[in-house]
């Protein structure tokens, strides 16, 4: 029986002086012929033998790398991490918007980096409504109603007095109705001026070119802003 383990035994002790225990190895070593670094013979998971050295596997970028498609691989000690990709990529090589592979909506790239689009600043207006105000935000925007006014289903409608509250003399007039005293108060002075400029009054006769001038001006920029609101609304 002797002469079958006799050469084992012969065997074993003659590459045991050449073997170290694996707390005498150097790091990532899990077998080794000495305390030096390149002494390993057998390497810890992770780590691959070169040159009788243990050096860490780059799993990224090998079939070893099984990351999602909103994650990018990021290589650590011995192993790897998927990491998620910047909130402005559709798929990315690395963190940070600089590595998209393609913008997210709501973002174009700049040649350096995915940027945000900035909708409020757009000639065609983000909101339909003309009594909202834009409001960009991070790969998007809102829209808000305007002060005094409120969220009505998908429209803003001008804030209603609480129960109780005294009303005003003219709360309960529309804007056209309002616009209509405001031409028959222009009317009134205007006739009243052209009453003095006819009796040969050269002050009263340049007021009442004045503000004839003054309300044909007025009229024009009233009647822009009411094609451009109607333009709006039929949007």
């Amino acid at each position: 029986m002797l002469r079958w383990w006799l050469p084992w035994l012969l065997g074993f002790m003659l590459v045991l002086p050449g073997l170290t225990l694996e707390n005498n190895c150097s790091e990532h070593c899990k077998a080794c012929g000495g305390p030096e670094r390149d002494q390993c013979l057998q390497c810890h998971p992770g780590f691959s033998l070169h040159d009788n050295a243990c050096v860490d596997i780059d799993e990224c970028g090998t079939e070893l790398d099984t990351c999602p498609s909103d994650t990018y691989c990021f290589n650590t000690h011995s192993s790897y991490e998927c990491r998620s990709c910047d909130h402005a990529c559709v798929g990315c090589m690395g963190g940070g918007p600089a590595r998209c592979k393609k913008c997210a909506p709501g973002y174009t790239w700049s040649g350096v980096k995915c940027v945000d689009d900035d909708e409020c600043s757009e000639e065609v207006l983000a909101c339909s409504d003309i009594n909202a105000l834009c409001v960009n935000t991070e790969g998007s925007f809102r829209c808000e109603c305007a002060p005094g006014f409120t969220h009505s289903g998908s429209v803003c409608v001008r804030n209603q007095p609480a129960e109780g509250q005294e009303r005003g003399l003219l709360d309960d007039l529309q804007d056209e109705e309002v616009e209509v005293l405001k031409q028959m108060f222009f009317g009134v002075v205007l006739c009243a001026l052209a009453t003095l400029a006819a009796k040969g009054d050269m002050v009263f006769t340049s007021m009442f070119m004045g503000a004839v001038a003054a309300m044909v001006g007025y009229w024009l920029s009233d009647k822009s802003d009411h094609v451009m609101g109607s333009f709006m609304k039929g949007r």
